[in-house]
């Protein structure tokens, strides 16, 4: 699956996808790669698959945010910019060491549910 593909998936869907407002589908994008995360994480052999293709999302999707960022023409304050970068780099990081059992979800859950949470309050105050 390459990022062009996952963004297309992230960004199309139903209709009512297409009048939701950019905030909003970014925290659906969101929403629904931790819910797939959250549910293939049993610490089951079986469910690993489905954990590997969970997180390789999570990657995908912050891969994506990590070139918006970097580009010159981004509106963001160039902090919150560096910020959501540096969270790019400590998930790769993370999700290398989630795959190779050394660590656990946790992080990355949390992390993208605080995502979540400023999306939702920029969305309320837009």
């Amino acid at each position: 699956m390459t990022a062009l593909h996952l963004a297309q998936q992230a960004y199309s869907a139903p209709t009512q996808a297409r009048t939701r407002p950019p905030r909003a589908t970014e925290y659906a994008a969101f929403a629904r790669v931790t819910a797939r995360i959250k549910a293939a994480d049993t610490g089951s052999a079986r469910d690993f698959p489905a954990l590997v293709a969970a997180l390789d999302e999570n990657r995908k999707l912050w891969r994506l945010l990590a070139i918006d960022v970097a580009d010159r023409d981004n509106s963001l304050p160039r902090d919150l910019r560096a910020r959501i970068f540096y969270l790019y780099e400590f998930t790769d990081h993370h999700t290398s060491r989630v795959l190779a059992c050394h660590a656990d979800t946790g992080p990355l859950v949390e992390i993208n549910t605080a995502i979540m949470r400023g999306l939702a309050k920029s969305e309320a105050v837009a």
